[in-house]
């Protein structure tokens, strides 16, 4: 069963606890609690519930598929954050590319028009529409009823 809990017990500490169930029965759990920044799945407990003669002839095979379970997940788990990390930063190097080959648009020299005569205070603006003063509100209809508009 120890030898079964070998890899395990590379990067964590297992918890083991036994319980009688009821006069025939035993449960086994085996409760790996690994690093503060582990993903949860690799703290996924090990229940067996079975007679101490079928837990002694079982459980070391039980917990062999266990522990070569968890190190399949830790495996996978790495390889998937491994392959993120490495496209956020080629996200971040192409976004970093096309910004340094965008150049700003520059504004074209003005033609040479004439210069237009700025306004006196006292001279009336031409216009062809009477100026209008938008507001934040639409004007207040005739239909109102409690300051609302229907």
């Amino acid at each position: 069963m120890f030898v079964e809990l070998m890899p395990l017990l590379a990067g964590r500490t297992v918890l083991i606890t036994v319980a009688k169930v009821d006069d025939e029965t035993l449960r086994v759990n085996v409760i790996p609690h690994g690093k503060a920044d582990d993903n949860p799945a690799l703290s996924t407990p090990l229940t067996c519930t079975g007679p101490p003669e079928e837990l002694d002839a079982e459980l070391g095979k039980h917990l062999a598929g266990y522990v070569q379970t968890h190190q399949q997940t830790a495996s996978t788990l790495a390889e998937a954050k491994a392959t993120m990390e490495a496209a956020a930063k080629a996200a971040q190097d192409e976004a970093k590319r096309k910004k340094a080959t965008v150049k700003p648009p520059t504004t074209p020299a003005p033609a040479s028009t004439p210069p237009t005569a700025s306004p006196t205070p006292g001279d009336p603006v031409p216009s062809s529409a009477p100026m209008e003063t938008l507001g934040l509100f639409p004007p207040a209809t005739a239909q109102s009823q409690g300051g609302l508009a229907l």
